[in-house]
């Protein structure tokens, strides 16, 4: 087994399922504009190091498991899930993160590269409404070398998100 990083054929350095996925909605401009970091954007405080935005501006791709079911919650970098809130959101009786097993099966991607669309099965998606401050988000391309750039409203409808507000309240 290799552990080379996939590219696609354009060199952006996306994973090429999401480059496919990128060029079926018409995004060809969003994929032209991906970026790729050799050191890694695995974790939000990376890709915002990285690129030079706030923590908040990235677009952290969540799977949960909800009451068996992966459920797919997207939150900004600065942000945590309040579970609890997620689990209203959904009537779901339990819900909790889900494994790096569960992750790959259903979205095709590893944790740490985990787009907020272009996925191999369809899952719900919830987009906490913090995302909405911003112009401009900053999302993984499917691997956790490449990061993107959308308007958040464009990143909820492509994601076939709700909006919903299910950041951790702070005391």
């Amino acid at each position: 087994m290799t552990t080379t990083t996939p590219t696609d054929a354009e060199g952006s350095g996306a994973h090429p399922r999401f480059a496919e996925a990128l060029r079926t909605l018409g995004l060809e401009e969003v994929l032209a504009r991906t970026r790729r970091f050799p050191a890694g954007t695995r974790t939000a405080a990376e890709a915002a190091a990285a690129i030079g935005c706030e923590l908040s501006q990235i677009c952290k791709s969540l799977v949960f498991a909800a009451d068996g079911e992966p459920v797919l919650v997207l939150m900004d970098g600065a942000g945590r899930v309040d579970v609890e809130r997620v689990r209203a959101e959904l009537g779901a009786g339990e819900v909790g993160r889900a494994d790096a097993r569960v992750v790959r099966e259903a979205t095709g991607y590893a944790i740490g590269g985990v787009p907020p669309f272009g996925h191999r099965t369809r899952t719900r998606v919830l987009a906490d409404r913090s995302l909405l401050a911003h112009d401009v988000v900053w999302a993984a391309a499917g691997t956790p070398h490449a990061v993107f750039p959308i308007g958040p409203r464009d990143l909820l409808v492509h994601a076939g998100a709700t909006a919903v507000h299910v950041r951790e309240r702070t005391a």
